[in-house]
């Protein structure tokens, strides 16, 4: 399952909405420094090498912690260890997933169990960077997306898995069964079709409510692209009161808020249906996902043709017209408590860019110059939208989002206010939560 991207806050968020690949989707993200073009640490240089003979005497074993654990249990990671294995025939990986990604890393950075190599929290402040990763080479950021968002203090410590942006993912066969003929590029004619599909005994839209982090789709992973601004999230350091119904995140809750009102959705809202999901997605009892499109190949795994399978722009508004988002999925890093770092270097370069990981995940290729595979996403581009590359955020954001407790990056702020009884009150509870906290740090 997935929880990708395009975490958390903003960007961050943007970046993990993009996120979300694995049994589990998180948001990936955290914010970054503005210049991160520094060496990194001499040992992390040598061993990012992938050639010759320094590189084929890497030997031992690492552990690698994801949240994929849909391709631990298939094999798939095993195949991309045994393809690791012919470049580094004494080397040995093996994997650990986590069902509960997003909140059992926390755990494991603080009791010095996370691994040789795992994804990092979304959540993690840049300044803490350095306090459980090794720094990686500057060389394996050459000509790949989104090279500093977690960079700190001159030094980069994560790269991005995979590149994905957000949209609507569609059965075409349950579309054509409810009468409609071309996909909506206005959030009329999204209703409008969500309408039919419900006259015709489908399920419009997928919203996963139960799941919780499929939800933050509908707010703090979209709401920068919707505004037309990266840094959104920046603007907001001024105000005392940054939310709002008729800002960004108020206007995608509330067309969350139509489908669920309108009965557009699964029925059973409280239960997490995310692995049923996908195969009502994929027969066609389902009509719609509003995700990533790394999401793509687990519908078409769930049973159906990829030729059945669409993927358009989320139409928020009716000009015809949108933004969409492109932000890194999971950004992964080698942990500080590694006793094998080169190896477990070696391991990362490998995997973002060797591996195959992101084309069987359906995402883009983090290298800029490499263009994607999926037929879905030239789909997407047809429509031409304007999309809104991730760059890292003000950390001020994330403190007093945390200072507030308000829990960003795992879907419960946006389960909350989709099914808030009065959506002003929820927003003006987040403001006062908010202000409260941002008086407290002094900002």
């Amino acid at each position: 399952m997935k929880k990708s991207a395009l975490t958390v806050m903003s960007l961050i968020l943007l970046s993990s909405a993009l996120a979300a690949c694995g049994n589990n989707n998180n948001n990936n993200g955290g914010s970054a420094s503005p210049s991160a073009s520094q060496s990194a640490s001499p040992s992390a240089s040598a061993s990012a090498s992938s050639d010759g003979a320094a590189a084929s005497d890497l030997k031992g074993t690492i552990k690698v912690l994801t949240h994929r654990t849909d391709l631990v249990n298939d094999g798939t990671m095993d195949k991309y260890a045994a393809k690791f294995k012919e470049k580094y025939p004494n080397a040995k990986v093996e994997f650990e997933g986590l069902t509960n990604y997003a909140t059992d890393i926390k755990l494991r950075l603080t009791t010095g169990e996370a691994g040789d190599v795992n994804l990092i929290d979304s959540g993690l402040a840049t300044s803490e960077l350095s306090k459980y990763y090794e720094p990686l080479p500057d060389s394996m950021f050459d000509d790949v997306y989104f090279p500093d968002y977690m960079a700190n203090g001159g030094k980069r410590y994560g790269i991005t898995t995979g590149v994905n942006t957000q949209g609507i993912v569609y059965n075409k066969k349950a579309f054509a069964a409810a009468g409609i003929d071309k996909v909506p590029t206005t959030l009329d004619e999204l209703y409008a079709d969500a309408q039919k599909l419900k006259d015709a005994g489908i399920t419009p839209l997928y919203l996963n409510y139960g799941a919780q982090w499929p939800v933050t789709n509908w707010g703090e992973n979209s709401y920068a692209y919707v505004a037309g601004n990266a840094k959104w999230t920046d603007t907001l350091l001024s105000s005392d009161a940054p939310f709002t119904v008729d800002g960004p995140w108020g206007k995608l809750i509330s067309i969350a808020r139509t489908f669920v009102e309108k009965g557009w959705v699964e029925k059973d809202l409280s239960t997490n249906n995310w692995e049923m999901s996908k195969g009502e997605v994929a027969t066609g009892k389902a009509g719609m996902y509003f995700l990533g499109n790394w999401v793509i190949p687990q519908v078409i795994g769930a049973g159906a043709a990829s030729e059945d399978i669409g993927f358009f722009p989320l139409p928020y508004d009716n000009s015809g017209k949108y933004n969409a988002p492109l932000g890194g999925d999971y950004y992964i890093g080698v942990s500080k408590d590694s006793k094998n770092k080169e190896l477990a270097t070696a391991w990362v370069d490998f995997f973002v860019k060797e591996s195959g990981y992101q084309a069987d995940s359906g995402m883009m290729p983090i290298v800029k110059s490499q263009t994607p595979e999926s037929s879905q996403l030239a789909e997407f581009n047809s429509f031409s939208p304007t999309y809104i590359e991730s760059e890292a955020t003000d950390p001020k954001y994330n403190e007093i989002m945390n200072k507030a407790e308000i829990a960003i990056g795992t879907g419960s702020v946006d389960q909350e206010l989709i099914t808030a009884k009065d959506l002003q009150k929820a927003f003006d509870s987040l403001n006062k939560k908010w202000a409260d906290a941002k008086k407290a740090l002094g900002y």
